[in-house]
C-alpha cells in the first residue's frame, strides 16, 4: 500500500540520553512501517550527524522517536523549529514541560489534576522531616529522566539519603513523591482522543525499568476490564491533564489507580516507546488501529509551531 506522499523523512532515533537504546528499538520500528506504507523514510542518529545536515540532506518532515533528553524535552523540538523542519508530537514548550515533573506537578496542582503530594530534595534535605510529611514507603526519582531510570522505592528512612545520591547521580533536580498503592494504567492519546487504557500488573512492587524491558512477568491488560464509566472519567481527565501542558499530536499519560477508585497522575511522555509491543501501540490495536496506520496518524499531524 502506497502512503500520500510525505516526501522524504528523518527518523530521529538513537541519540544521546540514557534511554538510546529503547530510542534505537522505537525508531526501528517506525522506519519499517514508514517504509512498509511507500514513505521514504531514513534513519538519522543525532548522535552521529550534526542536526544541520537535516536541511542539507533535503529532508522534508522529521518523525521524532528520540527518548528523554535531548529528544523529550523541547531541545530537538528548538532546533526543528529553527530549521522550519516540520516534527511530529509536541512543541518546544509542552516537551520541556512535560520532562519536567515537578514543574509537571505544578501546573497540575494549579488546575486541579490529582497528583500524588512530594518535596524536592538536595544535598541538605532533612531526610527524616521529608518521611515524616510524606510517609514511608515513598519514591525518590530524578526530575528529568524517563523509563523510571535512577528511581527507588525506599520503605525505611535511613536508606532515603542513598536513594537521593542514586537519582542525583542522574539529574541535579530530585524528587521525592508519596507513594500510592495500587493499579497503574496509561492513557495513550492520539490527536486530542484518549484510546483505551492499557492496566498494567508487574511482578514485582514497582513498574521500573526491569518490568518494562527486562522482564517477561509483566501483564498488559487492554481493554483494562474497568468499568466502562470509570474508563471514560479517567481518560476525559487524562486528555485534561496532557492539554493542559499544551501536549500535541500524540502522547501518553501515566497514573494511578486506588482500591477507592481514586486516581492520581503520575507524568505525561510526549515521545513514548514505539516498539510494537509499546504501550501506545497497544491501546492503538485495541481502538482498531493497526502499528503502520498509527505511525502514518502521528506523521500526519507533524508541524512547525
Amino acid at each position: 500500500m502506497i502512503s500520500r506522499d510525505h516526501g522524504k523523512i528523518a527518523v530521529l532515533l538513537g541519540g544521546r540520553s540514557a534511554e538510546r537504546e529503547v530510542s534505537l528499538q522505537s525508531g526501528g520500528a517506525v522506519l519499517t512501517a514508514l517504509r512498509n506504507r511507500g514513505v521514504d523514510a531514513r534513519p538519522f542518529d543525532p548522535a552521529e550527524q550534526t542536526l544541520e545536515s537535516l536541511k542539507q540532506q533535503h529532508f522534508d518532515k522529521a518523525f521524532i522517536a528520540l527518548h528523554g533528553r535531548f529528544g523529550e524535552d523541547g531541545t530537538i523540538q528548538g532546533v526543528l523549529q529553527w530549521l522550519e523542519l516540520p516534527y511530529t508530537g509536541s512543541g518546544v514548550m509542552a516537551s520541556a514541560l512535560a520532562m519536567d515533573k515537578w514543574r509537571t506537578k505544578l501546573v497540575w496542582q494549579a488546575t486541579g489534576i490529582q497528583t500524588p503530594r512530594f518535596e524536592m530534595l538536595n544535598a541538605n534535605s532533612d531526610f527524616d522531616q521529608v518521611a515524616d510529611k510524606l510517609g514511608l514507603p515513598l519514591i525518590v526519582k530524578p526530575v528529568r529522566e524517563g523509563s523510571t531510570i535512577g528511581l527507588t522505592k525506599v520503605k525505611r528512612r535511613e536508606d532515603l539519603i542513598n536513594a537521593y545520591q542514586l537519582a542525583a547521580r542522574h539529574d541535579a533536580m530530585v524528587m521525592a513523591e508519596e507513594f500510592i498503592a495500587g493499579q497503574e494504567l496509561t492513557v495513550a492519546i492520539l490527536g486530542n482522543t484518549p484510546l483505551p487504557i492499557v492496566r498494567i500488573k508487574v511482578a514485582g512492587e514497582l513498574y521500573d525499568y526491569q518490568a518494562k524491558y527486562v522482564s517477561n512477568e509483566t501483564q498488559y491488560f487492554c481493554p483494562s476490564g474497568l468499568p466502562l464509566t470509570l474508563e471514560a472519567e479517567i481518560q476525559a481527565q487524562a486528555l485534561k491533564a496532557y492539554q493542559i501542558l499544551g501536549c500535541q499530536g500524540w502522547g501518553r499519560v501515566d497514573l494511578i489507580l486506588t482500591a477507592a477508585n481514586q486516581f492520581y497522575f503520575l507524568e505525561t511522555n510526549t515521545s513514548p516507546g514505539m516498539t510494537s509491543h509499546s504501550l501506545v501501540p497497544m491501546a492503538a490495536r485495541t481502538a482498531g488501529i493497526s502499528f503502520e496506520d498509527l505511525v502514518l496518524n502521528i506523521l500526519d499531524q507533524a508541524h512547525v509551531e
